[in-house]
């Protein structure tokens, strides 16, 4: 059975995470993100990084907004990059602002059929062009999925991490 191929676009810690679960499960894992200096985090958790020259560093570790000429040349390397993926996690944001769109509706349709878009970015308007946030819907043979509200879905778990932070 061949590996599942999995692209992760945001790598902040939920990125990590996700970059570090799909290594575990056995897929070949890609991390992206505007930030360059996460480029060893991601191969830290034994994950290749995608390289589109781009570098949008913000303050306090936290991505900037593009220009336009940086968004176009991001949409179109994450375009043809997209295709060659199983599954893509998506889970950029950019703070006080709505989330930036990253996977556009062309990227999709041309994912092989039965692939997935897990789009973490659904409260702040997804970073998928197909998004539905808070649902699961099927595009151009394409499963995106978006859930809302995820501490909600395991409270005693995010109860917990927090009162370990605070308490820290």
């Amino acid at each position: 059975v061949k590996p599942a191929t999995v692209l992760v676009l945001g790598v902040g810690v939920a990125g990590l995470q996700a970059l570090a679960t799909a290594k575990r499960l056995g897929g070949r894992a890609t991390g992206y993100d505007v930030r360059p200096e996460v480029a060893d985090q991601v191969r830290s958790v034994g994950a290749q990084w995608l390289d589109l020259g781009i570098d949008a560093a913000g303050e306090g570790g936290y991505a900037r907004e593009l220009t336009e000429a940086e968004r176009a040349q991001q949409q179109q390397a994450l375009e043809d990059a997209i295709k060659g993926f199983d599954v893509v996690i998506t889970t950029a944001l950019v703070p006080g602002r709505p989330a930036p769109r990253l996977v556009t509706a062309a990227a999709v349709e041309g994912m092989k059929p039965g692939s997935v878009v897990v789009d973490l970015a659904g409260e702040t308007g997804g970073n998928c062009e197909l998004t539905e946030p808070g649902q699961t819907v099927v595009k151009h043979g394409v499963t995106i999925c978006s859930p809302l509200n995820l501490p909600a879905t395991m409270p005693e778990h995010a109860s917990e991490l927090y009162s370990k932070n605070i308490s820290a």
